[in-house]
């Protein structure tokens, strides 16, 4: 059995978001959680140890999963929309900003 759990409009780029999911992939999750306290995107790190905790309780809740054996099975980071901005410029020119958002969708599965 496997637990999916999904987290939309997080406001860091995908592309910085899958740097640090790829650290914790196919790990257990107990590894995955001691891996992202040490590591050095903190502000992406307490989002995804949030994100792993949250499957946990939802694993725990249903009691048909034995939480040690519980392993990150498939984890997708895709982007969100990007919100547009403009910045002014020197001789009324205007510099577009792109702030960009990301989904992430991870699974806990038993392995």
């Amino acid at each position: 059995m496997s637990v999916v759990v999904k987290l939309n409009g997080v406001n860091k780029s995908a592309f910085k978001v899958r740097e640090v999911c790829n650290l914790i992939r196919n790990k257990t999750a107990e590894e995955a959680l001691r891996i992202l306290r040490f590591n050095q995107k903190k502000e992406i790190a307490i989002m995804l140890t949030k994100l792993i905790n949250s499957g946990l309780t939802i694993a725990s809740d249903s009691e048909k999963v034995d939480l040690d054996n519980l392993k990150i099975g498939e984890l997708l980071v895709d982007e969100g929309p990007t919100v547009k901005r403009i910045q002014p410029r020197a001789q009324g020119r205007a510099f577009r900003i792109r702030k960009r958002t990301s989904k992430i969708k991870l699974e806990l599965k038993e392995g």
